[in-house]
């Protein structure tokens, strides 16, 4: 590794563990557990997929859309069955990458993803305000303005920084040199203290104190599944995000059988579950950390701040984090996606602004199988109203009809429409060279299709059928 890119993924990987620091503290309190168990999963997960993960650059962690998922389980039943339900989360995510089932995130459309980009964008940025609170109560007063000042002088050092040196991460310097104001001055500010004390040891190897029986497996394998798909869903849209960020190619399979293993690590070691995190992931790509290496340090910090450097990171005021992650909800927002409403069709529109808003108010994996079924609805709405047909006298007292598009299920009344077996000759010839069938619906329209002729009298008599049709007949017992 070249010197300058060594230097520059570490202060990359330094610059992200500040950033990882609050936000898994937060989501460990969301699921009302001890945010060590928060700290100790950034730790594992982010280290882990790091080292083996399919993305270099990419930031993994205990991510607040997997938390969101699991509160009613660590209500109801305990940490460790939850620490039990990481475990087999992760297996899930090894198999599903095992069977390369990677690839099915080219299934997700592109209005999809915008939405995707956006709504977690204003996730970031709502989740931000959490931080102008004092307890239940909104800060007022001069403790309102200081934060907001600070905030903002932490945001102009970001936007401005970089047009002066690029020698450093501008959201490192602007959160060591507000941190360094605060307490020079000795400003009444909030700070990550004031979240939780995150002094801890090393985590400990252990398997989850729960029963090991089936009735524990009923209950932890709902949540495992839907961590599962929430934190793969996350992990390969991120990924592709990456992938347009640094115009480089990362394998989706292999990052997630290194996510499932390292959410199994954080499972036995008292962790909680994690995924790809965008926000993070933004702060070190904008920071320039693009090796694995970026990730190794990021994760091994956090360890640091846990054994030794807690009296200091503790120090760091919360405005200054805010600041940078507002800038970070800012950079993620796909604002090009505004300008092009007018240009794009009303259903991919509709794609962007549904996933957007069902992202922000529920969850992501809801609301990318949302979109996708926006998508498909209106991809197999266009394909129906492709297909058409030309007709003609074949010379020989026939007729003959060459049909043009797609039969499959939404197409097939506009494919019967086409016909006239009452007014059409005796002989009738249906030429599918350009005609593809694609399911069962495609094979049962050409039964109903032969069936109106014979039942006029008729004989329809069918040329030209690629080999992919002739075996989707075959296989449905049609003769052709």
């Amino acid at each position: 590794m070249k010197p300058a890119r060594f230097r520059a993924d570490i202060l990359a990987g330094l610059t992200t563990s500040f950033a990882l620091v609050p936000e898994c503290i937060a989501f460990a309190l969301v699921a009302h557990l001890n945010p060590l168990m928060g700290l100790y999963g950034a730790f594992i997960i982010c280290t882990l997929t790091a080292l083996f993960g399919g993305r270099p650059g990419m930031i993994s962690g205990a991510a607040g859309s997997m938390a969101v998922v699991i509160v009613a389980l660590v209500v109801q039943h305990g940490a460790q069955y939850l620490l039990a339900t990481v475990l087999l989360g992760g297996v899930l995510m090894i198999l599903f990458g095992a069977l390369r089932l990677g690839k099915l995130v080219r299934l997700v459309p592109y209005p999809v993803m915008l939405g995707f980009v956006n709504g977690l964008a204003i996730v970031i940025a709502l989740a931000q305000l959490e931080h102008f609170k004092s307890g239940e109560q909104w800060l007022s007063g001069s403790p309102l303005y200081l934060m907001i000042g600070l905030v903002a002088l932490t945001m102009l050092v970001v936007y401005v920084l970089p047009r002066l040196t690029r020698a450093v991460p501008p959201a490192l310097v602007a959160i060591l040199g507000v941190g360094l104001l605060v307490y020079l001055l000795d400003l009444p500010t909030r700070t990550l203290g004031d979240m939780a004390h995150i002094a801890g040891g090393l985590p400990q190897l252990a398997w989850p104190d729960v029963p090991w029986t089936l009735e524990t497996l009923k209950i932890i394998a709902p949540y495992a599944l839907l961590m599962a798909m929430v934190g793969l869903l996350e992990t390969l849209l991120t990924l592709n995000l990456t992938d347009e960020i640094t115009e480089s190619r990362g394998f989706p399979d292999r990052e997630c059988v290194a996510l499932g293993a390292a959410n199994m690590v954080s499972g036995m070691c008292g962790g909680m579950g994690g995924c790809a995190m965008i926000g993070q992931t933004v702060i070190n790509l904008s920071s320039n950390g693009r090796g694995r290496l970026s990730g190794v340090v990021a994760g091994g910090m956090i360890l640091l701040f846990v054994l030794f450097l807690s009296p200091l990171i503790e120090r760091i005021p919360l405005a200054a984090l805010v600041g940078v992650m507002f800038v970070v909800a800012q950079q993620t927002f796909a604002w090009a996606s505004l300008r092009v409403l007018h240009k794009v069709p009303v259903s991919d529109v509709l794609a962007i602004i549904a996933v957007t808003v069902v992202t922000v108010f529920t969850d992501l994996a809801t609301a990318v199988l949302f979109g996708i079924v926006i998508a498909a609805v209106n991809f197999a709405w266009q394909h129906a109203r492709e297909l058409y047909a030309d007709s003609h006298d074949d010379g020989e007292g026939g007729k003959r009809y060459q049909v043009h598009g797609t039969l499959f299920f939404a197409s097939t009344t506009p494919f019967l429409n086409q016909f006239d077996p009452a007014g059409d000759p005796p002989s009738v010839t249906l030429d599918c060279k350009h005609l593809s069938f694609v399911d069962y619906s495609a094979v049962a329209a050409l039964q109903t299709l032969r069936e109106r002729y014979a039942k006029a009298g008729k004989h329809l008599r069918v040329v030209h059928l690629s080999e992919r049709c002739k075996k989707l007949l075959k296989r449905a017992g049609e003769q052709h």
